[in-house]
């Protein structure tokens, strides 16, 4: 039940107001002035003070002091908009004028009180989130990930250029989120762009925004995603695959701290932190004219190298019964386990896809459970992956992902494929294009 402090000098109003809240399910506490509801404060805790702004002997807005974190709505005969603003200032919650109507007055009440309760609910989330998994809920417990940890930890606080590095579906949005967090900008938005999945003829005006006419279709002016950053941290996911013009303009926002949109003579001033993160290997691209030097210079300030999951080691068993719970909440099943044998099946699978692939096989196997066990069955893995074992350390990423996708795309369909490989429909589209491999169908095979 949550418990009102009114603090009132007039009887007969501190009564009614008693009587009103009461009848709505809230605890009420009376006080007739500042000192007396000071008192009551020391007593006990409330969940918002509804105070007088003429009280005898103190204003009412002392009470927001007095308060310290609980809010306070300001009620007063006097209703003008300078004592808004003035009791706004010092820290108010809100401001309601008299005579109000009660309707008015609960619907207010209960607006704060609500409010109240999900800025609790989201600061105990996070400090237990702080508390079960070291930087930015990312969990792990192997060497690779303790370094990971600790150079986010040292990184987080400064401005400098973070260039994450990793296999797909090893959690480089979340790394990237966890500097922001650790950030002097948290408080600023993050804006994620993933560069493979803007086509290469509007990346520039999505990035860097355009003017009115500028090509066709432009029929108005539009700011990019790094004004929308402007302030906070932008976070630019496979950077490889940034095209040629929008690198330069990249590296000027890097090297100015400004950006032109497209078809504009007028450069602006932008304040961003970039992060930046790739599957690929940008040296090899550097050095295949690909991707521009003194860009790559400018990212690799401090690089954050995110392990695959077979090098993970414990650390794949604690993920999937951190991603069997958080699968069973989503899909509002009760909690389930894993069987030995589906431990023993994770432990073994190489997970070419990463904690993406994982997260996906478990979030499966629990809408297919009918019992309270997860089994190797419903996982629907090889725990010896004898193809990816076939292919050996030494193998790239994409060289796995040409032979699995040339060895399987007879038997399976285009969404079967994707989600063995842990990945979307989409990227395995990008993927094909980008490596020559079409769909069976457009050789004229189907």
């Amino acid at each position: 039940m949550n418990r009102i402090l009114i603090v009132e000098d007039e009887e007969v109003i501190r009564a009614a107001l008693k009587r009103l809240l009461e009848r709505r399910g809230y605890q009420a506490v009376e006080a007739g002035s500042v000192e007396e509801a000071r008192a009551r404060i020391e007593e006990t805790s409330f969940d918002l003070v509804l105070a007088d702004l003429r009280l005898p002997g103190a204003a009412g807005t002392d009470m927001i002091a007095i308060a310290r974190d609980t809010p306070v709505l300001i009620m007063t005969s006097y209703a003008s908009v300078k004592s808004a603003v003035e009791a706004m200032k010092l820290g108010a919650v809100d401001y309601i004028a008299k005579p109000f109507d009660h309707d008015e007055l609960l619907l207010q009440v209960q607006r704060i009180l609500q409010n109240r309760l999900l800025a609790r609910q989201a600061e105990a989330l996070k400090s237990d989130v702080s508390r079960s998994y070291p930087v930015g809920g990312m969990i792990g417990n192997s060497a690779a990930m303790r370094d990971v940890f600790e150079r986010i930890r040292k990184v987080g606080p400064t401005d400098t250029t973070v260039l994450i590095l990793g296999e797909s579906g090893t959690g480089k949005e979340l790394a990237a989120r966890a500097v922001h967090e650790l950030s002097s900008r948290r408080d600023a938005p993050i804006i994620a762009v993933n560069c493979a999945a803007i086509p290469e003829g509007l990346i520039e005006s999505e990035l860097f925004g355009h003017e009115k006419g500028a090509f066709t279709g432009a029929v108005s002016a539009q700011r990019g995603l790094v004004e929308v950053a402007d302030g906070g941290t932008l976070f630019l996911d496979e950077i490889g695959e940034l095209p040629a013009a929008a690198q330069a303009r990249l590296l000027r926002v890097l090297q100015e701290g400004e950006i032109r949109r497209v078809g504009s003579p007028h450069a602006r001033k932008v304040n961003i932190r970039l992060v930046a993160a790739t599957h690929r290997n940008l040296e090899n691209l550097v050095a295949e004219g690909r991707f521009r030097a003194d860009l790559y210079f400018r990212l690799r300030v401090m690089e954050v190298s995110l392990p695959p999951l077979r090098e993970r080691g414990d650390d794949v068993r604690e993920l999937a019964q951190f991603l069997l719970d958080k699968a069973c909440r989503r899909l509002n099943r009760p909690p389930l386990a894993f069987t030995p044998g589906a431990i023993q099946a994770i432990l073994a699978h190489r997970w070419p896809g990463n904690v993406r692939e994982l997260e996906n096989a478990i979030e499966r196997a629990v809408i297919l459970c009918d019992g309270d066990n997860i089994t190797p069955a419903l996982l629907a893995i090889d725990a010896e992956a004898p193809e990816a074992a076939a292919i050996g350390e030494a193998v790239s990423l994409e060289g796995y992902f040409r032979r699995f996708v040339l060895e399987h795309q007879q038997q399976l369909t285009e969404t079967e494929l994707a989600r063995r490989l842990g990945i979307s429909r989409k990227t395995l589209w990008e993927r094909r294009q980008r490596l020559g491999l079409p769909r069976p169908r457009e050789n004229g095979q189907q």
